[in-house]
């Protein structure tokens, strides 16, 4: 018999909210399968949603910034499993399409349908307005992420006694764009101001001093609904036949390296939770080697007893559970857009990341040229505040990552590109505060300070 499979799936959560505010998050991390280093392949909505649903990269799908629709040629996870027979259901934000409510044929082959392209934009904390099959607006009562679980909740009973995927989208802990905060249920706000400051942040500065207890007040609360899902699944005798994979489509880096909150090259904005329980993964322990949430797709069908297309560009990282040593790529590639155009890896020591000088980060794709920018040790610099790139001690080691950057771009399918060495760092025998430390901020973004999905 096949597993079920839930994909639980935040926007904008940071990797290192996961512990005690989360325990259910934390318990399904420990008693299941962690990744402890998943990127996103694109620090924005869009592009890291079409990589999630198809395994590709956004310059594959040719989804590489928000306001791009995913091509109906496109086969994404609910084909694959609704040809093998599964019913398939998405509820929440889907961010793929070209208007409000989603066309039919926009809605990347999902069956069931309860969501909004730009939930942000129909509902608030408190109303939340999705569309079902028939494009007719739904009012779900209650706090919006806990209105997605309870209609998550109907879904499972509905389909108890059949095999479903469902993906389950929510916009929390995502800032409510309008007014440019991060309104929690009542009261959590309150409880969870002043608990907790990552080093970056209060490093850094930005808003998060502003922000940080709405934001965690979500986190919470997201946490909750996942316990209440997983103890529907139990009460329905489905848990040990459920497949429950939770994770984000980027971080937060709370306007610290830009002037928004993500696309940038840094752990804040690509480095994001991965748990996973369920058959094949219950007692799997830690994957300590570094992974993308372009893997999970493949991860899933492999999972599930399906075939793995040969056009996805992810595969599963399910061998790293039967043997830590398996074969298994040294880095994860990532892309950035709209603030630049940017290319970059991660591996279990160091990022390396280059940026197109010339190009326009909302138009262009990719780029034929590219020049360093970022060097950082992630091991003894682990929130990034030390920017390495230019500096003599470190010429060979970014002229080898230099390399395996270009490698991995053009594996991606992308042209082969030249990256320029960053410009010298002169007089410096030891490595100096990344400026963004010295000036709260990089270069504005073309958004200017004004938030963005």
């Amino acid at each position: 018999m096949r597993p079920n499979v839930i994909v639980v799936f935040t926007d904008q959560q940071r990797w290192d909210t996961v512990g005690p505010l989360t325990p259910n998050l934390d318990r399904m991390a420990r008693l299941g399968t962690q990744a402890t280093v998943a990127l996103t392949p694109q620090p924005v909505c869009a592009p890291a949603r079409a990589a999630l649903q198809t395994g590709r990269y956004a310059t594959t799908t040719g989804v590489h910034r928000n306001g791009r629709v995913l091509p109906r040629e496109e086969r994404t996870l609910a084909h694959h499993f609704g040809a093998a027979g599964y019913a398939t259901g998405y509820i929440g934000k889907w961010h793929l399409a070209g208007s409000e409510p989603v066309p039919e044929h926009e809605r990347g082959g999902y069956q069931s349908w309860l969501a909004a392209n730009a939930l942000e934009h129909t509902s608030d904390a408190y109303r939340t307005i999705v569309y079902d099959e028939a494009n007719e607006p739904v009012m779900l009562p209650g706090y919006r992420s806990d209105a997605l679980v309870d209609a998550a909740v109907r879904f499972v009973a509905d389909h108890a006694a059949e095999p479903f995927y469902l993906f389950l989208s929510f916009l929390e802990p995502h800032h409510q764009n309008e007014v440019d905060n991060y309104p929690a249920p009542d009261g959590y706000e309150e409880r969870c101001q002043g608990i907790w400051m990552p080093p970056d942040l209060a490093a850094l500065g930005g808003t998060a001093h502003q922000h940080m207890g709405g934001y965690l007040g979500q986190v919470k609360r997201l946490d909750e609904g996942l316990g209440r899902l997983l103890d529907a699944l139990r009460s329905m005798d489905l848990l040990d036949d459920t497949i429950v994979a939770y994770t984000s489509d980027h971080g937060n880096h709370f306007k610290t390296r830009n002037g928004e909150y993500k696309r940038s090259c840094h752990d804040a904005s690509l480095r994001v939770p991965l748990a996973l329980r369920g058959p094949g993964f219950d007692g799997g322990g830690a994957i300590a080697r570094p992974v993308s949430t372009l893997d999970l797709p493949p991860t899933l069908l492999e999972a599930a007893g399906l075939p793995v297309p040969g056009a996805m560009q992810g595969r599963s990282f399910l061998p790293l559970l039967r043997d830590p040593r398996a074969d298994w790529p040294d880095e994860v590639f990532f892309q950035v857009s709209e603030s630049e155009v940017g290319r970059g890896i991660r591996t279990s020591r160091w990022k390396y990341y280059a940026v197109a000088e010339g190009a326009d980060p909302w138009d262009d794709p990719a780029a034929p040229r590219y020049r360093e920018q970022a060097l950082y040790d992630v091991v003894n610099d682990p929130y990034e505040l030390v920017n390495l790139a230019g500096h003599p001690s470190h010429e060979a080691v970014a002229a080898e990552l230099r390399e395996r950057l270009v490698r991995r771009i053009v594996a991606a399918g992308e042209a082969e590109p030249v990256i320029e060495p960053a410009e010298p760092v002169p007089g410096r025998t030891q490595a100096m505060p990344d400026p963004a430390v010295r000036s709260k901020a990089l270069k504005p973004t073309r958004f200017g300070h004004q938030p963005r999905p």
